[in-house]
């Protein structure tokens, strides 16, 4: 409250103001109505998408050495915010020609990586199962399975993996191409027993996307919309792959695309996320650098 406020209600004199003012102030609580209160958020998180970290030099518009210095950055940026846990979307690695050149790309990269929160969540990426298997990649990553769920703070967060050919098999040993993203049917089955399982507000996370029908796409990404729309509490799919900010809305449901933090050189072309999530279902996605801005209500279409 200003001074010139408290002088005008109540026609006191300077002085008298300078008497009585810091008393007034001073028995005012911290909850007291004259003071704004900035909501507390139920919990953050953080996002990172597309490192595509090699040891190796550029390539067009790829910059893939820069990805650690790149992730230093967002460490110790994101480190300092608290987070309860981070999302890594997919591609943490660039694909290699060999299991031993590829091991050693997801060694490095991890190894900072890790410094970030001591709760990660890490989706698969086609490039991160191009040369790896699975099995490989989760276990130098100590992550147990591929797709999974788990509940904190009275939401629901679901973990996706797309890297699956049209036949079913999973990604691995160069035996794939990335235009061909599924969800398996046992995948599907799980997703909507999950889901019915887990009324509550839920958030999805996956690589391909979801929202659109083109190369960067899950081929079957319509039957899995249908399960997510049959919930009626997904308030937000996390997606990366296509390497661009995008937001799209479908029957209700926000779809934001991650950008890449493989994309550009120099620190001004970094990109990452930290995501605010608060007790009224609304979110407020922090982006920094390349990456925008968003923020969303749960009623509310998101800008």
């Amino acid at each position: 409250m200003q001074t010139t406020d408290l002088t005008n209600s109540f026609a006191l004199t300077r002085r008298t103001f300078l008497e009585t003012g810091t008393l007034f102030l001073a028995g005012l609580s911290v909850t007291s109505p004259l003071i704004a209160q900035e909501p507390s958020s139920a919990l953050q998180f953080g996002l990172l998408t597309d490192l595509h970290y090699a040891d190796k030099p550029p390539a067009g518009t790829r910059y893939y050495r820069e990805t650690l210095p790149k992730l230093q950055e967002a460490v110790e940026t994101l480190s300092a915010e608290r987070p309860t846990f981070v999302v890594e979307l997919g591609d943490l690695i660039d694909a290699a020609d060999d299991v031993e050149t590829e091991r050693s790309y997801l060694k490095t990269i991890n190894q900072t990586f890790q410094a970030l929160a001591e709760e990660r969540h890490y989706v698969l990426g086609n490039h991160c199962v191009d040369t790896l298997t699975k099995a490989e990649f989760l276990e130098e990553v100590g992550q147990k399975s591929s797709y999974y769920s788990f509940d904190r703070a009275g939401f629901h967060f679901v973990i996706l993996d797309a890297c699956f050919r049209s036949d079913g098999q999973p990604y691995g040993r160069k035996n794939s191409h990335w235009t061909d993203a599924n969800l398996p049917a046992d995948e599907l089955d799980w997703l909507a027993a999950d889901l019915k399982a887990h009324p509550q507000p839920t958030i999805i996370f996956a690589h391909q996307r979801l929202d659109i029908a083109k190369n960067h796409s899950v081929k079957n990404a319509a039957a899995v919309r249908q399960i997510l729309e049959t919930h009626g509490q997904i308030l937000a799919v996390f997606q990366g792959h296509s390497h661009q900010n995008d937001l799209q809305t479908i029957a209700g449901i926000p779809y934001c695309t991650i950008a890449a933090m493989i994309e550009g050189s120099g620190e001004a072309q970094n990109s990452y996320a930290m995501v605010s999530l608060f007790a009224d279902r609304s979110l407020h996605l922090k982006g920094f650098h390349r990456q925008a801005d968003r923020q969303w209500g749960a009623a509310e279409k998101p800008e």
